[in-house]
This record gives C-alpha cells, sequence and structure tokens, in this order.
C-alpha cells in the first residue's frame, strides 16, 4: 500500500519530503523494522519512540509518522496523536479485520480470562472456528502465541485479527483492559458483543480514583455502535448485580442484555447448590429453563458461567449446544485450581490479586472446609498500594492461618511491601514468611487431613519478577513438588 494511500484518513500537519513511499509493514518498535516499513514514533512509559526514528531508517524505515520534526531523509509525517493514529492506520492497512469477524469484549475487574474461556468453549462446541486474545495467550484455531499485555496496542491486535482472517476466524473473543480502553488501543476494533463482569478496587495506581476506573471501563459500552443498524446488531451483556450498570446503560446505545442471581435479569441463576467438586442451578432465560450442573465451585464462578451463556445468546447459539459445552467445562488454568498429588487436604491455586477476588474465593472456600483454611497471598509492587492492607485484612477475616509473603515485587523492596500489607491486620495472627516458595512449604507441611490451602494472587503466572530479573516460578508445581516432600 502506498503512503499517501494509507494516509487517506489522517488529519496530519506536514508530509517533509512529498515522498509516496511503498509501505510493506507498520511498527512501533525500532527493532522489528525491515526493508519497507512505517515506522510509528510512540512515547512510552519509559522510551519515546521518537529518539529511535534514526535508528528505524537505518534498518530500512521509508517514512516516519510523528508528533514532532526528527531529523531523517525519509518523508515524516506530522501528527497531533501518534497512538490514535496507528489506531487508524493498522485497521486501514489490515484490511479492517475485524469487520469480518464477529467480535466479543469481555471488561471488568475479576472473571475476564475465565468468561473468554468459557465463551471460547461454548462457540468452539458449536463448531465456529475461534480466535482468544487474553492475559494467558492469544490463541487462534487452537494454536497459543504468548501476550505481553491483557489487550495488545492497537497494531498488534489488527495484525492478530488479519490472521485469524487468514484462518479463516469467525468468532474472536477478547478481554478488554482498563488501561486498553482509556489509552486507545481498541479504536477500529468493531465489537458485536460487550461483556461486563463486575467492578471493584484495582489499578488505582493508575486511574487513581474509582469514578475514572469505572468510566474507563464503560467506555467499551459507549464505542459500541451508536447507530442502530437492524441488519447488524450490537449488544452490552451487562451484569445485574453490580451497581455501575446503572450508569453503562446509559452510556451506550446498543441493546441490552442483563444476568444475574440477586436481582431480576434476563439471563438468570437460582436454586444454586454448590459442593466442593462442582455447582448445580437452575439456569433461566427469556425462553427456556434448565437444571444445569457445572464443575466449578462458588458464586462468582456462576456469575462467569452466566456472563458467557448470556454472550452466546447474544450471538446466536442454541441454548442446547450452550449447556453441553459449560457442563463439560474443567475450569480455567490458575483459576480455583485444584492441585491433586493424592494428598488428604485440598490445595487451590487461584489468580485472586484484588480485594473482592480474594474476598470471593475464600468465602467460597469457607463454604465447604472442614479443617483450617490457609491463605498464602501477596501483593505486587509498583501497584496500587492502598489494596495492600485491605488484602491482608480479607486473608486474617476469612482463613485460619494467613500467610504473608512476595508476589511480584518488581522494583520495590519486598519487605516493604509486606510492611504496607500488615499495617491493616496489626495486633491480628498471621504469619509473614517473604519467600514465596518457603510460604508454600510451610502451608503444606503443617497443613492435616481436611484443610485447605489458598495459594492466591499469580494463578496461570509461570514466573517471579524481582527487581529487573525474571525467574522461572509456577504456585501449581511448587505446591506438587511441596506435597511430594512434606506428605
Amino acid at each position: 500500500m502506498k503512503l499517501m494511500e494509507l494516509l487517506t484518513y489522517v488529519q496530519y500537519e506536514t508530509n517533509q519530503q512529498n515522498e509516496n513511499p511503498f509501505i510493506k509493514s507498520i511498527e512501533m518498535d525500532s527493532r522489528e523494522v525491515s526493508q519497507g516499513s512505517l515506522f510509528i514514533c510512540i512515547n512510552g512509559y519509559t522510551v519515546d519512540g521518537h529518539d529511535y526514528a534514526s535508528k528505524a531508517v537505518e534498518k530500512g524505515a521509508v517514512a516516519i509518522i510523528a508528533e514532532r520534526e526528527v531529523s531523517v531523509n525519509v518523508p515524516v509525517i506530522i501528527v497531533k496523536d501518534t497512538k490514535r493514529t496507528m489506531a487508524l492506520l493498522a485497521d486501514l492497512f489490515y484490511g479492517q479485520p475485524t469487520h469480518h469477524l464477529h467480535l466479543i469484549g469481555v471488561t471488568g475487574t475479576n472473571g475476564k480470562t475465565t468468561t473468554t474461556h468459557i465463551i471460547d468453549t461454548i462457540l468452539t462446541e458449536a463448531k465456529k472456528k475461534t480466535g482468544l486474545i487474553g492475559t494467558m495467550y492469544i490463541k487462534i484455531d487452537g494454536e497459543q502465541k504468548s501476550v505481553k499485555n491483557t489487550t495488545p496496542e492497537s497494531l498488534t491486535l489488527q495484525k492478530t485479527f488479519k490472521e485469524m482472517n487468514d484462518r479463516n476466524v469467525t468468532h474472536a473473543i477478547m478481554e478488554v483492559s482498563s488501561h486498553a480502553l482509556h489509552m486507545g488501543r481498541i479504536h477500529g476494533c468493531d465489537f458485536n458483543v460487550a461483556v461486563f463482569t463486575n467492578l471493584s478496587q484495582d489499578h488505582l495506581d493508575y486511574h487513581e480514583t474509582m469514578k475514572d476506573y469505572q468510566f474507563a471501563k464503560g467506555l467499551l459500552f459507549a464505542q459500541l455502535g451508536n447507530r442502530f443498524n437492524h441488519n447488524e446488531i450490537k449488544i452490552a451483556v451487562l451484569n445485574e448485580d453490580e451497581e455501575a450498570t446503572s450508569e453503562y446503560k446509559k452510556m451506550t446505545a446498543a441493546k441490552i442484555l442483563t444476568y444475574g442471581i440477586d436481582n431480576e435479569a434476563d439471563v438468570m441463576a437460582k436454586n444454586i447448590q454448590m459442593t466442593s467438586k462442582g455447582t448445580t442451578f437452575t439456569l433461566i432465560t427469556p425462553t427456556h429453563q434448565r437444571d444445569v450442573t457445572i464443575n466449578m465451585v462458588g458464586k462468582f464462578s456462576v456469575y462467569n458461567i452466566l456472563a458467557a451463556v448470556t454472550a452466546c445468546l447474544a450471538s446466536s447459539i442454541e441454548l442446547d449446544s450452550i449447556i453441553k459445552a459449560i457442563e463439560a467445562i474443567e475450569g480455567v488454568r490458575g483459576r480455583f485450581e485444584l492441585v491433586d498429588a493424592n494428598q488428604d487436604f485440598s490445595v487451590i491455586v487461584d489468580y485472586a490479586h484484588t480485594p473482592d477476588s480474594l474476598e470471593n474465593v475464600l468465602q467460597t472456600i469457607k463454604q465447604f472446609a472442614k479443617g483450617k483454611i490457609y491463605c498464602v497471598v501477596g501483593c505486587g509492587g509498583d501497584r496500587d498500594k492502598s489494596k495492600r492492607p485491605l488484602m491482608a485484612e480479607i486473608a486474617v477475616k476469612y482463613s485460619d492461618e494467613p500467610i504473608f509473603t512476595s508476589d511480584n515485587p518488581r522494583s520495590e523492596d519486598p519487605a516493604e511491601i509486606l510492611k504496607d500489607m500488615e499495617t491493616g491486620v496489626i495486633g491480628l495472627h498471621h504469619h509473614t514468611i517473604s519467600n514465596r516458595e518457603d510460604a508454600i512449604h510451610f502451608a503444606v507441611k503443617h497443613a492435616k487431613k481436611d484443610d485447605v490451602i489458598l495459594i492466591a494472587g499469580k494463578g496461570h503466572e509461570t514466573y517471579q519478577q524481582i527487581g529487573n530479573e525474571v525467574f522461572d516460578f509456577d504456585d501449581k508445581e511448587v505446591a506438587s513438588k511441596a506435597i511430594m516432600q512434606y506428605k
């Protein structure tokens, strides 16, 4: 595609050198530039792409998109906002790929990963070819790729959607983070269905206030098709039991479908019965009522199921196919995942890293625990500090043996993070073991028959970031080895 053709819909101030080279690729990382690339200068958290413009040209860039002048001998197009421009150019360069997909976006504080995986399972059962983008990986027709962010930058997103087009994917599901919404990473994504799970405290290091955080999540629904196209109906799937839903209803012009447990909704779960192995409930939809058994526990799991069911009903999937899929699901990696090494107590690994998610998981465990509850939990460094004492309070409130330890301390001193946690539980019983492996071993060594150990915060993650170094660390693997050692 020629440069000027690509710039058709871009508002720019100047085009230095007034040339019109052929663009073979678009890149925002100078290391990825090759002959014929268009390089976009992005001012990020740690580096400014403008400082790498010359290096990009040396590697073969034939044009530069920038917010200010840079000294290079190729055309430089000056725009006001390179990130917004990048989203537009990526969508155009890759042929507006989301226009050829049924795209489902899921946002909320907790449950995004589980809900997207349940939706993916249901669509696969319905013989749809799927793609998935989320916290754990990108998956295209069963093939997995690693990811850096829950929701990638717009350039990576559109390139991924184009690959889905090329591989005949018909339905795509993606987690949509508040950061991505606020930064405009999903600009150009043509969503058909947008799903809201829940809202509780998280990411206040970035958003500063809960009001700002709530607003950022709401952008997904505000941007969901503001025109009434009756041949292509856009649908917002909202949790009727969440306070923020009333605001999101005002923010969207799309058709609304609701789900819930406590308040009347279009899709509901009633008569919920729970054991340590699974949950049964009556699923009520606008047209049917069915008894369902799932291999997951916890009220939060039922909410995730309801969100996925409603999204799939909105996507015209038959109810029989939906029920067959959800009854067969065993769970999602690192989400209330049982560690079974033939021990006589339970070990559960869960991604719970917010006060609300930790409370939900521990409340669920209390419903079936016959012995003591051990809770191994930490808080990440360089993240919202205000939730640290809250996490500690919840661990102490709902477990018998709370064990505070390191999560991903990043650039912070682990001891200081633990001190922040302990301010919420001064004078109350707890253990503090900074080394995460030692903390897990402590819990396993002391657990007796019918006790339950919750290892919270990292879930599916297979690493631990300490300072600038990243070490291999898998909670499930460490727990398994500890069980074999002590039992």
